[in-house]
């Protein structure tokens, strides 16, 4: 199945304090591209709660009162905008929440909000956006609400940049991100971080991998291939700076084998000063494989 084809019903993750207006923001431009559907899933602000099985009973209770106010008021907006939605307010753990919500509604994509580079925030809901990323059986597109604001709001039109990494991924990333530069009809930027190898080889993977990922010169689409060396996260980085994209796209294994607590997926989603697409391999693994891959990271 197509990126496309799959993108029918999109998950939100809300908050009560008004942080979700970037996500929404995003959410909605796909959903009306896509003529897809989305549910606002709302559960405990992980930037308080690690795990919502802390909080006390009565403040559960408190928090579902304001929780569907804000909710209600999100769907009346996206209404007005000719979007159709729904809401789902839930107990568990942040990433477990979205996940099941997501599997509830066959949703096609989930889109959470971090806080950018600022403070503590990065950092917890990082970690929480890259688990997520790892047990999501969709893709996942994570939106930096303060960077994605005022200076550092991403250039109108600009390209869709896709991460080539070769991995279980690599297709499904190149699929996303050709649909993406296709529907809202951007060039498309390729960029490959090369190994040690390939750099004393002098060798210009654009010349041979282009078709290896499925992407092919065509008048739908202006490609352009960028090369650099390096540590992979700062190659991105630098791209971003210099190439001004509209979003981000790349491939996430479904565990991380780079040494300490995060893989590169982290640093990218800590580090983007545009939204980061995160997409998993087309096969979705059974939860118990899920569950003992991201167990092994921790």
């Amino acid at each position: 199945m197509s990126f496309g084809d799959g993108l029918k019903t999109i998950v939100v993750a809300t908050d009560l304090h008004g942080q979700c207006e970037a996500t929404l923001e995003y959410a909605s431009k796909l959903a009306r591209a896509y003529g897809a559907r989305i549910v606002l899933a709302h559960g405990a602000d992980p930037l308080d709660y690690a795990a919502v099985e802390s909080l006390p009973g009565r403040l559960l209770r408190k928090l579902s009162d304001p929780a569907r106010e804000v909710l209600d008021k999100l769907r009346a907006d996206l209404l007005r905008a000719g979007i159709h939605s729904h809401s789902e307010i839930r107990q568990g753990t942040v990433a477990e929440m979205l996940v099941d919500v997501a599997r509830q509604y066959e949703a096609g994509l989930i889109v959470i909000g971090t806080e950018g580079r600022e403070g503590a925030g990065p950092v917890v809901v990082g970690a929480i956006t890259e688990q997520l990323v790892r047990l999501a059986p969709c893709p996942v597109m994570a939106v930096a609400a303060d960077w994605n604001a005022g200076p550092h709001r991403p250039t109108p039109g600009g390209p869709v940049l896709l991460a080539i990494e070769r991995n279980e991924a690599a297709a499904a990333a190149a699929a996303a991100a050709w649909s993406l530069a296709e529907t809202f009809q951007r060039p498309l930027f390729l960029l490959h971080v090369r190994t040690a190898a390939e750099v004393i080889g002098f060798l210009n993977p654009c010349a041979t991998r282009m078709e290896d990922f499925g992407i092919r010169r065509t008048g739908k689409v202006v490609v352009h291939c960028l090369v650099k060396d390096g540590n992979p996260a700062d190659a991105v980085e630098q791209a971003i700076a210099q190439h001004h994209p509209s979003i981000l796209v790349a491939g996430v294994k479904r565990a991380s084998h780079t040494p300490g607590p995060h893989g590169t997926a982290f640093a990218l989603l800590a580090r983007s000063r545009v939204p980061v697409l995160c997409v998993p391999p087309e096969r979705v693994p059974a939860r118990r494989e899920l569950e003992t891959a991201v167990g092994a990271e921790a």
